[in-house]
């Protein structure tokens, strides 16, 4: 096919993909997919190899949140079933981060539901960064707080952090239908703050919110343009008891496609399986592994993952390795270069025209699987030993 083998040469050089490719890679038909994923996968592997980087949640604060985000569980007004709790001391904290190392995590991603952190907060958790750090030297740290104030972001880097996470989720044309208590803007200034304060940048999107696929590209040429180091891709848990409960938009196969259009814009980047994988990939999971370079081991926030086990038996079966504590996630050329998305000529690409739809015929949605939507009931927050 010669547009994967344009995307494939593209890739390997680190040149930007035009909107209008990007696109038809979402077009693509299932009877291709295999061809899709194959491509995707020589890019991949290009920048890094067959390695896995394993990511572990710790959910400081749950639930509670003031803000209005339709996809979240933890958002005002949620009638989901979740853990609720407020924030885990140092050592409780510090404690489950001990499981995700233990399991195989290289980082340990530090969560709080909220609008932002006040300054109190960011001490407490610049306490817990300390303790984590002192217990296990050289695990990454990455701290997911909400929107950052002037001088937070400096705070939490002194404190020891690697990394902070800001999802744009969704494109700025669509975001006002998503969240009413923030806005895009706001989200873009906290990711900036963040790589302001030497912090490396973690950006990415929720796909499967009834979104189009000019949506879906514009948001990922968004990340391009902004840098970040590492895009977490999640795919919508339908939670009962939030606004998007019904929208079960997803298939494996589409999400097989959104990962490698991703993949190719985003060649050289740490590309993250994140929320949703078990929900939407199910058995398709391994096949995942050829686009994406990271994954979350275990639990999410507020629901539960397959066995931490189950995911490094996959990882061995498929023919990948997790990603060691002594190797660099990022390609030499970003690693020595601070982060970045790295293009072939030093810089991002700009974004162009505003896209057109690319026709597609939709794969046929299966039944909704809420049987597959667990919330967590073990870990932080419970008596229960966490999921590793």
């Amino acid at each position: 096919m010669d547009l994967l083998n344009t995307l494939v040469d593209k890739g390997l050089r680190r040149e930007l993909p035009t909107r209008e490719e990007a696109l038809a890679v979402l077009a693509t038909s299932d009877d291709d997919l295999l061809e899709v994923v194959a491509a995707a996968g020589k890019v991949r592997r290009q920048w890094f190899g067959r390695r896995v980087k394993l990511n572990y949640l710790v959910n400081l604060k749950s639930g509670l949140c003031p803000e209005d985000c339709s996809y979240c569980s933890q958002r005002l007004g949620s009638k989901a079933e979740i853990l609720k709790y407020t924030w885990l001391k140092p050592d409780e904290a510090s404690k489950a981060a001990a499981a995700g190392v233990a399991g195989g995590a290289k980082r340990v991603c530090l969560v709080a539901s909220g609008r932002g952190p006040t300054d109190r907060d960011v001490d407490r958790v610049s306490e817990t960064i300390e303790a984590i750090k002192e217990r296990h030297e050289g695990v990454e740290v990455c701290a997911c707080l909400g929107l950052l104030s002037d001088g937070q972001a400096d705070r939490l880097r002194s404190a020891g952090a690697d990394a902070y996470n800001h999802n744009l989720n969704t494109s700025e044309g669509t975001y006002g239908d998503i969240t009413t208590t923030h806005t895009y803007a706001d989200r873009v200034e906290t990711v900036q703050q963040a790589q302001a304060a030497g912090l490396s940048a973690c950006s990415g999107l929720i796909a499967g919110m009834g979104e189009s696929d000019a949506d879906l590209v514009d948001v990922v040429f968004s990340l391009r343009e902004l840098d970040p180091d590492s895009v977490p891709v999640n795919f919508l848990i339908p939670f009962e008891g939030t606004p998007l409960a019904k929208e079960w938009n997803l298939t494996p196969q589409r999400c097989l496609r959104i990962l490698a259009m991703v993949r190719f814009l985003c060649p050289d980047v740490e590309v993250r399986l994140a929320g949703g994988r078990e929900v939407h990939l199910r058995s398709m999971q391994p096949l995942a592994l050829h686009l994406v370079n990271s994954i979350f081991l275990g639990d999410y926030l507020t629901s539960e993952g397959q066995a931490g086990q189950a995911d490094l038996d996959m990882i061995a079966d498929a023919g990948f390795e997790v990603e060691g504590a002594g190797t660099t996630t990022l390609p030499a050329h970003r690693a020595q270069a601070g982060g970045g998305c790295g293009s072939h000529d030093g810089g991002c690409a700009p974004c162009g025209d505003a896209p057109t739809e690319a026709a597609s015929e939709p794969s046929e949605i299966p039944a909704a699987r809420t049987d597959l939507v667990a919330v967590r009931r073990r870990g932080a927050g419970t008596d229960l030993a966490p999921n590793a």
